[in-house]
């Protein structure tokens, strides 16, 4: 049952280190969001455009009008997940009654009906909605678990590496396996992510490894629910409870992080749905090259788990971040800026894959870290608005940042299909058969944009306006509230 505030100071979470099982079965649900997100930014635009043959502008622009829905669904999530009692908590009862409509609305978005242009966009806007709504009811509360699992500085940095890794885990597995099984290459066709028929088979692996994902999570984790902070929660009218939310969401730091994510997302999102276009058009990968990509992305993901904290701990959260960052903006359109010049390998030399792979896994290692730490950062905003408000708004944070990556994903997925229109890439097109002008066209406005975006993001995470110090120090005065 929902109520609506905190008659008597929050409790502050205990700072001490998580047991090691319990940060595998909860970074292991992270793999839902990652299969889900990088299903959605790679494949959905090109199912629905290259596959399917709707407009890829008006695709794009589906994905982002569904978006709108989401910034009312989100919050209002983060919201009740925080002041929903029970035996089990605040957070458990959202995230295992999400397992079934996850599943459910996976396999209806990636199987539609054989209906009209403009039917067809409808299916999409409402399986679309339905995906992300599920999506937000396990990942909003499960995220919002991270600062109640402990409130250590160092130690929130490190419950976000176990989430990042499994999340990433989750999205290459599912890398992996497209290009390896459910889309791999057939007779007369081989780039199988075009072939209709690897879809269903596509859709269902993907729903069971996020349904597994979610349950496995969550009951992993149940044993915890008698150690998290028990906020005591009384009734009161809507408009009070909307001034509390309002004031939460408006916390300096917290719009620091949302405008740096909000900038760096929207680049992610483009880059991942323009990937399999770059890919199979660019550099003319072959399917071996898309199955060895999964591998070489996750290993960068392995090298953020172990370097992040380690950076974040010599040189603090905000100014690693920003430097992984930076970086990463820098060394993803590096390939495509230098083909143009025309100092990098063409597609069939020898040296093509290695270099690119050494690239992409020195970009995938800054690019992790740089969104593992503001996550970690986003954790310890908690306490920063608990001194100002009174209240322990965990699920309205974390809902606010999940609004942003979906936003910015659907925003990327939009303005890829704008992208594709303003460079006269055709529908449905072939590798091999796109002229080259329109390719050169394509990158170098990618480029532009990316670059961009990303810049904005690092000059955002700069600006995060506290660290360790502030941090313990905000400890001691909330501990110093609830004697």
């Amino acid at each position: 049952m929902a109520g609506r505030t905190a008659a008597a100071p929050a409790p502050v979470p205990p700072r001490r280190r998580v047991a090691t099982p319990t940060m595998l079965a909860y970074g292991f649900g992270a793999v839902a969001y990652g299969v889900k997100d990088f299903c959605f930014v790679t494949f959905l635009l090109l199912f629905y455009n290259q596959v399917i043959g709707l407009p890829a502008a008006q695709v794009g622009f589906v994905i982002m009008c569904a978006l709108l829905l989401d910034a009312f669904i989100d919050p209002l999530i983060g919201f009740l997940s925080d002041r929903t009692r029970g035996r089990w908590g605040r957070r458990h009862p959202w995230m295992y009654a999400s397992a079934l409509p996850i599943g459910i609305g996976w396999l209806l978005l990636w199987n539609p009906p054989t209906w009209s242009h403009t039917a067809l966009l409808g299916w999409l806007f409402v399986t679309a909605v339905l995906v992300r709504t599920a999506i937000s009811a396990f990942e909003v509360p499960s995220q919002a678990l991270s600062p109640e699992l402990s409130a250590d500085y160092e130690e929130r940095t490190r419950i976000m590496a176990y989430r990042f890794l499994f999340g990433w885990g989750g999205g290459m597995a599912m890398l992996v396996l497209s290009y390896a099984w459910f889309l791999a290459e057939g007779p007369g066709q081989p780039n199988g992510q075009f072939d209709r028929a690897g879809y269903p088979g596509f859709a269902l692996g993907g729903g069971l490894l996020m349904v597994v994902a979610i349950l496995a999570s969550a009951r992993g984790t149940h044993h915890e629910i008698r150690n998290l902070p028990k906020v005591e929660i009384e009734r009161q009218p809507l408009r009070e409870s909307l001034g509390e939310l309002f004031a939460a969401l408006g916390n300096p730091a917290f719009l620091v992080l949302m405008a740096a994510g909000l900038c760096y997302f929207t680049a992610q999102g483009i880059s991942f749905s323009m990937s399999n276009y770059l890919y199979a058009h660019v550099w003319r990968f072959d399917n071996v090259a898309f199955q060895l990509l999964g591998g070489t992305l996750f290993l960068g993901v392995v090298l953020a788990f172990l370097i992040a904290p380690r950076m974040a701990r010599r040189f603090g959260k905000p100014a690693a971040a920003t430097t992984f960052l930076a970086a990463a903006v820098m060394l993803l359109t590096l390939p495509y800026l230098l083909r143009l010049a025309g100092a990098f390998p063409a597609p069939g030399s020898p040296w093509l894959i290695p270099l690119l792979f050494a690239i992409f896994t020195t970009n995938a290692t800054c690019g992790v870290s740089s969104t593992m730490l503001g996550a970690s950062m986003l954790a310890d905003v908690v306490e920063h608005s608990e001194v100002d408000t009174g209240q322990r708004s965990e699920g309205v944070f974390f809902a606010g940042f999940f609004f942003v990556q979906k936003c910015s994903s659907g925003l990327g997925i939009f303005l890829t299909g704008l992208i594709l229109s303003l460079s006269g890439f055709p529908d449905g097109a072939k590798p091999g058969t796109v002229p080259e002008g329109v390719i050169d066209r394509f990158t170098l406005i990618f480029c532009a944009v990316y670059l961009l975006l990303g810049g904005i993001a690092a000059f955002f995470y700069r600006r995060f306006p506290f660290g360790k110090d502030e941090h313990a120090a905000r400890l001691a005065q909330l501990g110093a509230r609830t004697d």
